[in-house]
């Protein structure tokens, strides 16, 4: 398959709208950690799909919300920012009629920076598809999208139909990335997001948000095997006793759910070590969100 043109789109909205859920339907594969959770993605993840004779490159983008930490900043500047030099952008919605300081924001962006704009109505297998008409009707009168798109990241429906639109906004170039990539992240940020993602899924609702996972220790022996250290951060003590759980039962039910996801990932045995340590307010602290990953590129 020879690449001829390609198409970088950026994948914005509110959080919880399903952005990473589509991305990773559109690419394929997990590329994007998923929870129930906001502001599950705090940093933009490139996924690839080479189809045809076309490349998309599709960035997925923190949800766009009201800040309340240095970390909270770098994440609304993300989203802000992913809506300029790019090809196009998905705006992901709800199927509600009503536009809300999120979608005003970044329709804004785009505006400035003028770059097509395609809107995407996902979650349409849970209402009526004649509720959507109203939803389309209140968008339509804010801003002149290119298209518009009502789908399900959930199922797939009319995810096709969404590459078809993008399609049209791909210029021609070589490939911007080696067939077969499916993501620009290393293994060990990758290992590092499915650690936080079960953490997301099995914790209580606010202590998920002040954590931050470090590899420290990556060791690939002859066998194959894969040896890994990971340090969970945490803001508060409190939250270090709710990580670990009676006599280590909720860490250890998250190293299990992240090893077995890694290993599926990664296509071999893994043995995964987790440590819990508290680092007051790293969320404010611009050296420690560094370390984390969390940096102005």
């Amino acid at each position: 398959m020879e690449i001829k043109k390609t198409a970088v789109i950026s994948v914005v909205g509110r959080p919880n709208v399903g952005k990473s859920t589509l991305v990773n339907k559109l690419v394929g594969c997990k590329v994007a950690i998923v929870s129930s959770k906001p502001q599950t993605t705090r940093t933009r993840i490139t996924g690839v799909l080479s189809k045809n004779d076309c490349q998309f490159v599709f960035l997925d983008t923190p949800g766009l919300h009201k800040p309340r930490s240095r970390l909270g900043d770098f994440m609304v500047k993300v989203a802000t920012e992913s809506v300029a030099e790019v090809d196009a952008a998905a705006l992901v919605v709800e199927p509600v009629p009503r536009i809300g300081a999120p979608e005003e924001s970044l329709i804004a962006e785009a505006e400035k920076n003028g770059v097509p704009v395609v809107l995407a109505i996902n979650k349409v297998d849970t209402v009526p598809h004649e509720a959507l008409l109203e939803v389309i009707s209140v968008y339509a009168a804010r801003y002149d999208f290119d298209a518009v798109v009502p789908l399900s990241a959930r199922t797939g429906e009319n995810t096709g139909i969404l590459l078809d639109e993008l399609e049209k906004f791909a210029l021609e170039s070589p490939a911007l990335f080696p067939e077969g990539m499916v993501s620009d992240q290393p293994q060990q940020q990758i290992v590092a997001e499915i650690i936080r993602e079960k953490m997301l899924r099995l914790l209580d609702r606010e202590v998920p948000h002040g954590v931050a996972v470090g590899i420290e220790r990556w060791n690939e022996r002859e066998n194959g095997l894969i040896e890994i250290n990971a340090a969970i951060y945490c803001e508060k003590a409190s939250h270090k006793g709710i990580i670990i759980g009676k006599n280590g039962e909720m860490l250890k039910k998250i190293g299990k759910s992240a090893r077995l996801e890694m290993e599926r990932n990664l296509d071999t045995h893994v043995f995964l070590e987790l440590w819990v340590k508290v680092k007051e307010g790293w969320r404010n602290n611009t050296f420690q969100m560094r370390s984390f990953g969390y940096q102005d590129e």
